[in-house]
């Protein structure tokens, strides 16, 4: 029996334990797509307990809370972080097999030096051991730090100051690199009942008032170029899928007037309002040289009972199997028709659209980056040692896994950079299974660059960005 995630956790051959130990394990972390919040690392935050930094906004453990039959009151009420924490080490008892539990574990270690297992007997002893050093040695930048992090994209929206981006690069005494990510949602969710109230703020910030997309288009332009000097070369977009619905100005114009009217917007206007904004914004980056993420494939805010009690990103979104693989290819085929893909990674929550995807960006691969466009890394509901072989492997399959970037956090807590190990034990373990087998042969230096791209250097050339 192997001890409990050790060294060699989850690897299996000699040559899994090989690519891991010289090359994986210590390679550095770009994370060029996550949701923690640029004000905190500017300010240097330390956290006063484990819970501060577990519990405070992980939608995924709030999600396995409820379904141990946790009350509310301890997972987003008004219990004491002691109490909620205490409902947590109980619910990682019944994890067995869930990702979760091997998060929570490695960060233990890594972070902490917990070697044991956290459960509720254990509780009171990992708590006390973990606020120790949340209070006397750990704050947000020493986390980042001793993570081997050397560069974050946060993720922003078009009306967003920057300021605490521009105070964190213009302190000397941080060295790790944090620039905006642009994520546009809001200026394109015309079907939403608050549309009119933040065009209005995007006028205010963009100086230009907006009544005809046209309007729209200039301001965004505007706010991009804000962005562009501040460093931002990544945009971002949650997408219920990736569609192709053509119209003209003249329909367009008459969409965004009746959202800023207040009006009501079909589905069939919502879906040619957001087919042109993509258009448009995508020739934007590939002008500026940016990457475009699209992630897709989730149903958001089902429990509508919950919705009204605690609002959005609270843990009540699914995968939705709704996507026709077609109008992604008419999409990019639109683009294509005129040399303006940009730099393209798309992600499914579904699981069973890797093939479309991988096919798909095979039509439009050219020789201006290796991997122009990319298959994501498995997302939220499959970043798990299935989801993570499958997406590998399908990706190997139909494209050229050499040329993947690899893992992203993904994540809203300064101790998930575990999660890059994670990503990289599986993936030693899934090539190095191939190397075992005779399927690729034993040549060190080729497979030191496979894995040493994938784990970070391929991240670096693909979006240039100055390391």
């Amino acid at each position: 029996m192997k001890p409990f995630m050790d060294k060699d956790f989850m690897l299996t051959t000699d040559s899994a334990k090989a690519l891991f130990h010289n090359y994986a394990e210590h390679m550095p972390i770009l994370d060029y797509h996550c949701h923690i919040n640029p004000r905190e690392i500017a300010e240097d935050r330390k956290f006063d307990n484990i819970t501060q930094v577990w519990l405070g906004g992980d939608h995924y453990k709030w999600r396995q809370m409820r379904s141990n039959g946790v009350e509310e009151k301890y997972i987003t009420g008004d219990a004491s972080d002691r109490e909620k924490f205490q409902k947590w080490a109980e619910t990682m008892e019944n994890l067995i097999g869930n990702p979760l539990y091997h998060w929570s574990h490695l960060e233990l270690q890594r972070y902490f030096g917990y070697t044991g297992h956290l459960c509720g007997d254990t509780a009171e002893e990992v708590w006390n051991l973990c606020n120790e050093q949340l209070q006397n040695k750990w704050t947000v930048r020493s986390l980042i730090k001793a993570s081997n992090v050397t560069l974050i994209c946060t993720t922003d929206d078009p009306i967003d100051s920057l300021e605490w981006h521009e105070k964190i690069a213009a302190d000397p005494t941080f060295d790790v690199q944090v620039l905006p990510a642009w994520r546009p949602d809001k200026a394109m969710n015309v079907e939403k009942p608050d549309y009119a109230d933040y065009i209005a703020k995007l006028s205010d910030v963009s100086g230009v008032a907006i009544k005809t997309f046209g309007d729209l288009k200039e301001a965004l332009k505007k706010r991009m170029a804000y962005f562009h000097e501040r460093g931002c070369r990544v945009s971002d977009h949650a997408l219920e899928y990736v569609m192709y619905v053509p119209a003209d100005e003249a329909e367009l114009d008459a969409i965004v007037a009746k959202s800023l009217a207040g009006n009501a917007i079909s589905k069939e206007e919502e879906l040619k309002f957001k087919t042109a904004f993509m258009l448009f914004v995508a020739r934007e980056y590939n002008r500026l040289d940016w990457a475009m993420q699209l992630h897709y494939g989730c149903k958001r805010d089902n429990n509508a009972y919950m919705y009204q009690q605690l609002g959005a990103d609270t843990g009540f979104d699914c995968i939705n199997n709704y996507a026709p693989s077609a109008q992604m290819a008419d999409f990019l085929n639109a683009l294509s028709a005129t040399n303006e893909i940009p730099r393209t990674i798309i992600y499914s929550l579904n699981p069973n659209d890797d093939a479309s995807i991988g096919t798909i960006l095979g039509c439009f691969q050219d020789p201006s980056a290796a991997g122009k466009l990319q298959q994501g890394s498995a997302w939220w509901f499959n970043d798990h040692k299935v989801g993570m072989t499958n997406q590998m492997t399908s990706l190997a399959n139909l494209g050229c896994l050499g040329n993947f970037i690899g893992m992203l956090t993904d994540s809203r807590s300064f101790l998930s950079y575990t999660r890059h190990e994670y990503f990289r034990r599986i993936m030693c373990e899934l090539i190095g299974g191939w190397v075992e087998n005779g399927e690729y042969p034993d040549d060190q230096k080729a497979l030191k660059r496979i894995v040493e791209g994938i784990c970070y250097n391929n991240a670096v050339k693909y979006f240039g960005f100055d390391l």
